[in-house]
């Protein structure tokens, strides 16, 4: 039994975490969660923000992908996969940094949700102001 080489890297986003292998010399398939992409991530734009990092460096057709992510909801787990791709597309070719770094993929979006403060209703909405 051979084993194939691949490429893997962590991304996150949010409470979402991806990790991503990228093996070289595939015919272009895309595998979420045991899925394909199409199926795991229905709603409009979330796929060409996904693709973004092989189109950007045209390894589209010549890698095969597998990716596995949890937590979060669906915007965090479509940010944190494509952070994943990115970096490791970064490893498969180190000549793609500029274009990925340019782009933004590589870098983690560290906005998380802010936490509830005592006597507020949320993080920072105050209860309704009443004078009597």
């Amino acid at each position: 039994m051979s084993e194939r080489l691949y490429h893997e890297a962590v991304g996150r986003r949010k409470e979402s975490t991806a990790r991503a292998r990228v093996f070289p010399g595939g015919a272009g398939d895309f595998i979420v969660n045991d899925k394909e992409v199409q199926q795991y991530f229905p709603r409009i734009g979330d796929i060409d923000k996904v693709r973004s990092p092989m189109l950007l460096t045209q390894l589209s057709d010549s890698v095969d992908i597998s990716v596995h992510v949890s937590g979060g909801g669906v915007t965090g787990q479509v940010d944190a996969t494509a952070h994943a791709i990115s970096r490791a597309l970064l490893k498969l070719d180190p000549e793609t940094r500029s274009t990925l770094r340019g782009a933004g993929l590589l870098t983690r979006d560290a906005r998380v949700k802010e936490r509830k403060k005592p006597g507020l209703k949320r993080a920072r909405k105050a209860p309704t102001y009443t004078k009597r």
